[in-house]
C-alpha cells in the first residue's frame, strides 16, 4: 500500500519575490447600546478600539505560528480600521496586510481581522454575550502570479 502525503507546506522556494498586498474585511454585530459605551470609552477593560486594532496588528504577525501550513513572511505594513455607522448595530473591521515576498498575504490580512474582531468580542462581553462576527472574508488582493483579485 502506497503512503499518502497528508500534509505538505507549499514549496515556494522558485518563485520570485513581489510586492504584495491583501485585505480582508469582517464585521461584529451587537446591541446598539453595546456600540455606544464602545463609542464612549465605558467598557471596563479599557479602549477596545485601539487595544482591538493593537491585537490585529500583532496577530497578523504571528500568523505563521497559528495557521500550521503558513510561511513566515516579512510584513512591511499592517493597518486595521474600523466603520463604525452612526446609528447601528456593528462595527466593521478592514484590515491591510502587504510586504514583498513569494506568496500572498492573504491569511495574514484574514487573521488580523478575526483576532481583532475576537477582541473586541472579549472586551464587551461582559456587557453583551449576543455579540456575532461574521462575514470574515478576502476582498481584494494584489502581487504575485495570479495577479489582482477584488471580490
Amino acid at each position: 500500500m502506497a503512503e499518502v502525503e497528508r500534509v505538505r507546506m507549499v514549496d515556494v522556494t522558485e518563485k520570485g519575490e513581489t510586492k504584495r498586498e491583501a485585505v480582508a474585511e469582517g464585521r461584529v454585530k451587537m446591541k446598539p447600546a453595546t456600540v455606544d459605551l464602545i463609542r464612549q470609552g465605558r467598557i471596563a477593560k479599557g479602549d477596545v478600539l485601539t487595544v482591538a486594532q493593537t491585537a490585529g496588528i500583532m496577530a497578523a504577525k504571528e500568523t505563521y505560528r497559528l495557521i500550521p501550513l503558513c510561511h513566515p513572511l516579512l510584513l512591511t505594513n499592517v493597518a486595521v480600521e474600523f466603520r463604525i455607522p452612526e446609528k447601528g448595530d456593528f462595527i466593521d473591521v478592514t484590515a491591510l496586510a502587504k510586504g514583498v515576498g513569494k506568496t500572498g498575504f492573504e491569511m495574514e490580512a484574514l487573521v488580523a481581522v478575526s483576532v481583532t474582531a475576537l477582541t473586541i468580542y472579549d472586551m464587551c462581553k461582559i456587557v453583551d454575550k449576543s455579540m456575532v462576527i461574521e462575514e470574515i472574508r478576502l476582498v481584494k488582493k494584489s502581487g504575485g502570479k495570479s495577479g489582482v483579485y477584488v471580490a
